[in-house]
């Protein structure tokens, strides 16, 4: 009877909701009322296996206009998959429920939610949101996994940015398997640095842009959920597929900057590895009369850039991560398809729960 109750599920209690083992369902978090009167909520939704294991929690949204998230965990919450989970899965699919609304990065005082945390209950709407979140989403987690864009007007290829120096962490970053991990520090009131001091690891995924749905960004997010789940055991383990590769591990990163104002012209995607000294676009007057080279000041890979062709001296054009160190292994850049892992031919007319995940 000892070892039973053991293996069994544990209750999940959420904003005064219970979830018993082997239930799913959703709870409304109150945030705000809007100046009309009228209750904003953050909506939480949670399957709660019928045997016990971790504790996982998917964030979205924490920046309103990040969307590739949203649609992540909306297709992770229909997979059959899920049927078979140990321990709990919580998702919190529109973190700042004021921004979504407003198709803005910010909340409504423009404070970034992503710099309020831990929060305080009598702080301001961005600190009151952070520490509920923290409180009711996070603390009882055992691991998490926070989902996000580019800023607006950018790309990013995608990646995990991870504390390296964290094992479980670590073991997260490595099982989501997208191209580039890339070690970074904590910034002060992020959700991962409040996380970490809870001490519970977080992963960051960042994929595509803003106020945009990237198919390729969103299926590869699922799949990584997914296999992230399957690592710490939530789900039962499967083999990887013999084409795959293992993802490449950066130590650093840093921004090429715009060295004069004018127009910006350049044929570098994300994902494609670059040189030093290599040119990676021109910046020139309208007329093209006066132009400036802008070089790669070192080996890397492109993991972002800016998506406007007008820009000013200064602007953040291309994110690189620096290989120095690093192996470069172009056939795990070239061969990244998530199209084609997720599911060959068209998805068109089929359900979620169709899909293939391994």
């Amino acid at each position: 009877m000892a070892s039973k109750a053991r293996r069994a599920g544990k209750v999940v209690r959420i904003a005064g909701t219970e979830f018993r083992p082997g239930t799913r369902g959703q709870v409304d978090v109150p945030i705000a009322d809007l100046s009309t009167h009228v209750p904003v909520t953050m909506p939480i939704h949670v399957i709660n296996g019928r045997r016990d294991g971790p504790r996982l929690f998917i964030s979205a949204a924490i920046h309103g206009d990040e969307i590739n998230g949203v649609e992540i965990i909306r297709r992770v919450m229909k997979l059959n998959a899920l049927d078979r989970l140990r321990g709990s899965l919580v998702a919190a699919p529109i973190v700042n429920v004021p921004g979504f609304l407003n198709l803005s990065r910010y909340l409504p005082d423009r404070r970034d939610l992503n710099r309020a945390f831990p929060g305080s209950a009598r702080g301001s709407l961005a600190a009151r949101i952070g520490r509920r979140f923290l409180d009711e989403v996070v603390a009882d987690s055992t691991h998490g996994i926070d989902l996000h864009t580019a800023a607006v007007h950018r790309d990013n290829y995608p990646q995990i940015r991870v504390n390296l120096d964290d094992p479980e962490a670590r073991r997260l970053a490595l099982a989501f398997r997208v191209p580039v991990v890339l070690n970074a520090g904590f910034r002060e009131g992020s959700l991962r640095a409040a996380a970490f001091e809870l001490g519970v690891p977080v992963i960051v995924y960042e994929a595509g842009e803003a106020l945009r749905f990237d198919e390729a960004a969103i299926r590869a997010g699922v799949k990584g959920v997914m296999r992230a789940m399957r690592s710490i055991g939530m789900l039962p383990a499967r083999r990887p597929p013999r084409r795959s590769r293992e993802p490449m591990v950066f130590r650093s990163s840093r921004w090429v900057r715009a060295p004069s104002s004018g127009v910006l012209r350049t044929d570098k995607p994300v994902g494609v590895p670059v040189k030093a000294g290599e040119i990676l676009a021109i910046v020139s007057d309208p007329l093209g009369e006066a132009e400036t080279e802008v070089a790669m000041p070192a080996d890397g890979v492109v993991i972002g850039r800016t998506n406007l062709p007008l820009v000013y001296e200064g602007d953040a054009l291309f994110n690189i991560a620096l290989t120095e160190g690093t192996q470069i292994d172009a056939r795990a850049l070239d061969g990244f398809d998530p199209v084609e892992e997720y599911e060959s031919g068209s998805t068109a007319g089929l359900a979620e729960s169709e899909l293939q995940i391994v």
